[in-house]
């Protein structure tokens, strides 16, 4: 932020959808910045475009970037697996509420694990606070977190 402020540049944010979705991202850190260009990319299609920039592009995205698992890196030896679903299935839950409007037990309907279903659904809660003090994006989806996304910052509510 302070080489953007010195430069007179643009700071782009690096938090992605699934990130965001779920809280995984720093208000002071990932998402600081003044426009949030991956904010409405889940994670998975974020390393698949990163291949494809690699494919036609030659290489901008380090190998290391795309092979070496996700994490937060708030410990030695963390990885976000270790507190949250695969990135596939925590996408696709996320997809179904957040772009389809389902609800938790629609979405244990559609086969996935009615606790990792709470959980996803508890995270998307409680990280509320932080989406609202996310930089604005690029809408992508049929749904981004924006103003297309309002829900209360305090409420208690069924997950």
């Amino acid at each position: 932020m302070a080489l953007s402020n010195k430069y007179r540049s643009l700071l782009l944010t690096t938090g992605n959808k699934s990130e965001l979705a779920v809280g995984y991202c720093t208000i002071y850190g990932d998402m600081s910045g003044g426009f949030a260009v991956i904010s409405d990319v889940p994670k998975v299609d974020v390393f698949r475009l990163c291949v494809w920039m690699n494919e036609h592009h030659g290489n901008p995205v380090p190998e290391a970037i795309i092979t070496k698992p996700p994490s937060a890196e708030l410990r030695p030896d963390q990885k976000d697996e270790d507190s949250l679903p695969p990135y596939e299935v925590l996408d696709a839950i996320l997809a179904l509420h957040i772009e389809k409007h389902l609800t938790g037990p629609e979405i244990v309907e559609r086969g996935f694990d009615k606790d990792t279903v709470a959980q996803v659904l508890r995270l998307v809660t409680i990280a509320e606070f932080k989406r609202r003090q996310a930089a604005p994006g690029i809408k992508l989806t049929s749904r981004s977190f924006g103003t297309g996304w309002r829900m209360p910052l305090a409420c208690k509510r069924p997950l």
